[in-house]
């Protein structure tokens, strides 16, 4: 039986990953660093042990965050990619997957210092669908990276 093979990378296209299996731990964290790195209520991670990650396309760089962990991202596009501690385990950022729904968190850490308004996060109104930005989106020329891997990019086809 052959292993899932999960892939994804960074929002330009000069990092791209690939990692093996299901066997991952997938979860948020609600640290300060983790609030901070993704901009965001907090970080999604789905760790996979070291050998079943490999780099397909560029390499991250690092932000030493603390002692004991560093930070992958895209040095062109800013993109997190990574959360990396001195044990096994690259903790690979959910939104950077090629199909973020094949990754699911299972469990919350640091819950005690979320940003309060997350709590309430489920009770925002939906905004109906707006017709004219839709329009608009699908008239947008976009320069991301496709969810899928390629074998140039960026693509020589304009």
């Amino acid at each position: 039986m052959s292993e899932t093979i999960h892939t994804g990378g960074c929002q330009c296209g000069a990092v791209r990953y690939k990692a093996l299996g299901d066997e991952y731990g997938g979860s948020i964290c609600h640290c300060r660093m983790c609030q901070k790195q993704s901009g965001s209520y907090f970080g999604a991670f789905a760790t996979f042990s070291n050998d079943k990650v490999s780099w397909t396309r560029g390499q991250p760089s690092y932000f030493q965050s603390s002692t004991v962990a560093k930070r992958g991202f895209c040095k062109d596009c800013g993109t997190p990619l990574t959360y990396e501690w001195d044990r096994d385990g690259i903790s690979l950022s959910i939104g950077s997957f090629d199909d973020p729904n094949k990754v699911s968190p299972t469990k919350q850490l640091d819950y005690a210092a979320r940003i309060k308004s997350f709590d309430h996060l489920h009770e925002l109104p939906i905004r109906p669908e707006d017709p004219e930005f839709q329009a608009q989106l699908s008239s947008m020329k976009n320069f991301q990276h496709p969810d899928h891997d390629t074998a140039e990019w960026p693509d020589s086809q304009d």
